[in-house]
């Protein structure tokens, strides 16, 4: 059984699609118009849930390792920025990452009304040069601190 569902992207844009149960797995899932299905919620809680979960988690991981008190090269070095390494940047997102070494970076983009809760992360005018780490290369990252 489907029905038609709002979604609201981070953009701030809504679309409406057609949703139906997936069953087995409790997951809503949307038919997106390329025909291909996007998971909205693992039936318990919804993807805009978890990503604020994800924000809050990242957030006190820095504020944890930089009341630490390690620095570099010794210890992990935490950091935010409005604009990354080009000087461009992203409408409602700032930068936070934890080193600047490259093949130890870690970085997620969180919006600007998080700014304040991370004044303690050392302010950057630019981010440091990216160094292509993926989704995968930040999950290693992060088991390997």
């Amino acid at each position: 059984m489907s029905e038609k569902i709002i979604v609201k992207y981070p953009d701030g844009c809504y679309q409406e699609h057609e949703a139906f149960m997936n069953p087995p797995k409790n997951e809503v899932v949307l038919k997106a118009p390329e025909g291909k299905q996007i998971i909205v919620s693992d039936g318990y809680h919804s993807f805009e849930e978890l990503y604020d979960h994800r924000i809050e988690l990242f957030i006190a991981l820095c504020r944890k390792i930089k009341d630490y008190g390690a620095q570099p090269p010794y210890g992990e070095y935490i950091w935010r920025s409005l604009k990354h390494s080009d000087g461009s940047s992203i409408l409602g997102l700032f930068v936070m990452g934890i080193q600047a070494e490259k093949e130890k970076q870690i970085t997620y983009h969180l919006p600007t009304n998080r700014w304040q809760d991370c004044n303690f992360a050392d302010e950057l005018e630019q981010a440091p040069e990216w160094d292509g780490h993926t989704s995968a290369d930040v999950l290693e990252r992060l088991k390997n601190l």
